[in-house]
């Protein structure tokens, strides 16, 4: 690691917060631990994985005490984007929250992040904002005639959105999602979908994660691939554009952007996570530094650089599936655990139909080798 210009260093009794009990907050959990942190969690459900490996602080976000506890932390940082605004409100100037609240603000809510990101200097997809009747007019002509509606809150792996074709679908999918606040995002003809994290610690340190390739399938992620297979200059295109949001938006902490890749290799940013992603988690076992401790060293300012995995590497989510008889389809664990090069992450949550609950990595000496064992492997998993 690069020595920081100030900050904090290993050896000494370092704490993180974790504001959410998830699988990310286990995985965050995880790096933290070699390094010497004690993390403690605040989630209110008694059931959530990061109780295995942390100290769990099972109360709401928004519980006096618990947030009390977490202010004795050296820094806090977030799981996933809808903390509720009154938890981050107790912990302003009591405690580092890293990223801080004002960017989860910008990047939880579609329209202020899509505005934020093109003051930035980044490009997105055409888009109108959707907050009363007289919106829909003439709105799906101005995005270029298709496109999809969103909620501009609270929606995530395909969940409150639905694609839109005419005016008419266009009324009737606002309706469905209850006339809240949305973004109507125009239609985009793009090659693929590709991934990046950049982290910046207090310090000014400045480090990106790699560039990873993204399958999707029903709205959810199924599969990333590490190295996306894009043109030249594309990898550094997304770190300059990866760079001056980071700088824009003040980050300090760690923020995955999710881009189209346009014919050519030009890149429009879609959304952006105030997190670790889903599609870094291949970078657990590829070798090197993982996005997960990325992530803890930029939050409490210790050394910090790039991190990728040193071979190609893929990841295949596990998402709970029901057959036709309403029984979960199980993975064929024994195939997938003796396949060569393979590494199971299992959360250690209940199933339900459409959750995710776990993933696997795939490791291999060359790309080609790693997407015949990608292909050998997909249908070990439903």
């Amino acid at each position: 690691m690069t020595p920081p210009t100030s900050g904090t260093t290993l050896g000494r009794d370092l704490t993180l917060g974790i504001l959410g009990g998830g699988q990310l907050a286990q995985m965050l959990a995880l790096a933290a631990l070699p390094l010497g942190v004690r993390v403690t969690v605040l989630e209110p459900d008694a059931q959530a994985p990061a109780r295995l490996c942390a100290r769990h602080l099972h109360a709401p976000y928004t519980d006096a005490g618990g947030l009390e506890q977490l202010v004795a932390c050296d820094a806090v940082t977030l799981e996933f984007e809808n903390i509720p605004v009154e938890a981050l409100a107790a912990l302003e100037g009591r405690v580092p929250v890293r990223p801080a609240g004002a960017l989860l603000a910008r990047s939880k809510h579609r329209a202020r992040e899509k505005q934020a990101l093109r003051e930035a200097g980044a490009t997105t997809a055409p888009f109108e904002i959707i907050e009363a009747e007289g919106d829909l007019d003439g709105a799906l002509a101005r995005v270029g005639g298709r496109g999809i509606l969103k909620t501009s809150e609270l929606g995530y792996d395909g969940k409150g959105q639905a694609r839109v074709n005419t005016d008419a679908e266009l009324r009737a999918a606002w309706d469905d999602l209850n006339r809240v606040p949305c973004v109507l995002e125009g239609f985009v003809a793009f090659e693929r979908e590709v991934s990046l994290a950049v982290a910046r610690t207090p310090s000014g340190q400045v480090a990106f994660g790699p560039l990873v390739e993204n399958v999707h399938r029903d709205g959810i992620l199924r599969a990333s691939v590490y190295p996306a297979r894009v043109p030249d200059g594309t990898e550094a295109l997304a770190r300059d554009l990866a760079r001056a949001v980071a700088d824009a938006w003040a980050l300090e902490g760690l923020i995955t952007l999710e881009f189209f890749q346009l014919p050519g290799g030009d890149l429009l940013v879609n959304e952006v996570a105030p997190r670790v992603h889903n599609s870094g988690h291949l970078t657990q076992d590829g070798g090197g530094l993982s996005q997960f401790e990325a992530q803890v060293r930029a939050v409490l300012d210790l050394p910090l650089s790039d991190w990728a995995p040193l071979h190609p590497t893929a990841m295949l989510n596990v998402v709970g599936m029901d057959g036709p008889d309403g029984q979960p389809l199980e993975p064929d664990w024994a195939a997938i655990d003796a396949m060569s090069g393979t590494r199971v992450h299992l959360y250690h949550k209940a199933h339900r139909h459409g959750r995710k609950v776990g993933h696997v990595n795939l490791v291999a000496p060359d790309a080609d080798t790693l997407r015949a064992r990608l292909a050998s492997l997909e249908p070990l998993v439903p």
